[in-house]
């Protein structure tokens, strides 16, 4: 109800810092980004095979738009709004680092929780998004093998999963 654009995520970032820290994750880093979070959970089986620690990874900030849809749980803050989902995204990494922390006994290897700000891309001029915080080492420390991003897709049918290798929904297009 009351986004935050870019890296003014600060209450964003400071409610799930503490929740990661509720829900047992190992290690809680915070900054990340600027504003980005990390939760480590380190499972209690050894990693097997070449992928050892994963990485899951929302993005947390809004979009300059107002929301025009006049529902319940609508924005609160005129002028930005979740207008790809980012709400949702971290609402499901935050459900998957919950379930996940429950079950360390079970885990093989380490998941990494990256909560990104700046998914959009930063202003003119400066850094941030994905590229600061890998230049930040969200990729090494622990040294992550593979990384999932969570998105939704609205053109998906409620309940299924979309998965292919490679990048996927990462393009944008410009018109005027």
């Amino acid at each position: 109800e009351n986004p935050e654009l870019l890296y003014e995520v600060h209450r964003t970032a400071a409610f799930v810092a503490d929740r990661l820290r509720e829900f047992g994750c190992d290690e809680v880093a915070t900054g990340l980004g600027k504003t980005g979070v990390v939760g480590v959970i380190k499972g209690k089986q050894p990693g097997k095979g070449e992928i050892k620690v994963i990485g899951l990874r929302a993005d947390m900030d809004a979009l300059p738009i107002e929301e025009a849809t006049n529902l319940p749980h609508a924005s609160k803050t005129p002028g930005l709004m979740h207008a790809c989902g980012h709400d949702t995204h971290v609402a499901m990494l935050m459900g998957a680092a919950e379930l996940l922390a429950g079950m360390k006994a079970k885990i093989r290897g380490t998941v990494v929780f990256i909560f990104q700000p700046a998914e959009e891309g930063p202003p003119a001029g400066e850094e941030g998004g994905a590229a600061l915080m890998v230049k930040e080492g969200v990729m090494e420390k622990p040294k992550i093998d593979a990384v999932f991003g969570i998105h939704i897709d609205s053109q998906s049918e409620a309940g299924t999963i979309s998965y292919k290798s490679g990048a996927m929904m990462a393009a944008s297009d410009w018109f005027q």
